[in-house]
C-alpha cells in the first residue's frame, strides 16, 4: 500500500461533487487544501469529524485552507449529510475508490480485532503547488480537525 510522505507530489485526481459538479486537484493550484478521507456518511466518527472541521471553517479560511472530504458515498447521500448538518464545505464522491487507492487512504486494516479492506481515515494538507505538506494516517475521528488546524498553524 503506498504511503505519500511529505515532498511528495501529491495525486492528481478529478471527482464528483455533491451537485455532480466535476473537482480537479489541478483546479486549486495556488491554494492550500486538506482533502480528508472518511468511510461513510452520516456514520458516528465520520459525522463527528465533518462537523468539527465545520465548526473550525473560519480558522482554516484564515490561514487560506480549502476543505474537501472524499468518501465512497454518492452525490445524494452527501446532499443529505451536508442539510443535516449544515456544512459548509465540498464533499467529493470516490465509488470506485480510485483516489482513494492513489493516497494510501483504502486498503487493508483492522477492524474488531479482523482484518477487512475498507476506508483507511486519513488526512493530507497540500501545498499551493501540490505536494504534500503533512499527511496523517489512520486518524481518530474526534478532536482531529484541530490537530490539522494546529499543523497548518505551524
Amino acid at each position: 500500500m503506498t504511503r505519500l510522505s511529505p515532498g511528495d507530489k501529491a495525486p492528481g485526481f478529478t471527482l464528483k461533487d455533491q451537485n455532480g459538479e466535476k473537482v480537479s486537484l489541478k483546479d486549486y493550484l495556488g491554494s492550500r487544501l486538506v482533502l480528508y478521507f472518511y468511510p461513510a456518511d452520516d456514520t458516528p466518527g465520520c459525522t463527528k469529524e465533518a462537523c468539527q472541521f465545520n465548526d473550525e471553517l473560519r480558522q482554516f479560511s484564515e490561514l487560506g485552507t480549502l476543505i474537501f472530504g472524499v468518501s465512497p458515498d454518492g452525490a445524494q447521500k452527501h446532499q443529505a449529510f451536508i442539510k443535516k448538518y449544515g456544512l459548509n464545505f465540498s464533499l467529493l464522491s470516490d465509488p470506485d475508490k480510485t483516489t482513494m487507492e492513489k493516497y494510501g487512504a483504502y486498503g487493508e486494516k483492522m477492524m474488531y480485532g479482523k482484518k477487512v479492506l475498507g476506508v483507511i481515515r486519513s488526512t493530507f494538507i497540500i501545498d499551493p503547488k501540490g505536494r504534500i505538506e503533512t499527511a496523517f494516517y489512520n486518524v481518530r475521528a474526534d478532536g482531529h480537525a484541530a490537530k490539522v488546524l494546529a499543523a497548518l498553524s505551524s
